[in-house]
């Protein structure tokens, strides 16, 4: 059974808090320089975990990525010749 999972992009304030988002979904990336962490939750957890981490004093603003309902099949794609030709010349 697979589970459906959305990531959440949390902002800080100070690198040290991040241990502690660990224990709100899994931490996929933190970035020292822009402050900000992504961690993965399920898509039914999603509503009540973004509430739990905007209360945390150290959180400035939580945003949902919209990656898994955006469309990744694309219509009518036709590859570029010239890149056609590398492929085939194994550049």
């Amino acid at each position: 059974m697979m589970v459906n999972r959305q990531a959440l992009v949390v902002w800080f304030h100070q690198m040290k808090n991040v241990k502690h988002l660990k224990k709100y979904g899994h931490l996929i990336h933190a970035s020292k320089k822009l402050k900000y962490a992504i961690i993965y939750v399920n898509q039914e957890e999603i509503e009540e975990s973004k509430m739990k981490l905007e209360k945390l004093s150290y959180v400035t603003r939580v945003d949902f990525s919209y990656k898994p309902f955006i469309k990744t099949e694309f219509e009518n794609a036709k590859m570029d010749k010239a890149k056609e030709y590398d492929y085939k010349m194994g550049i």
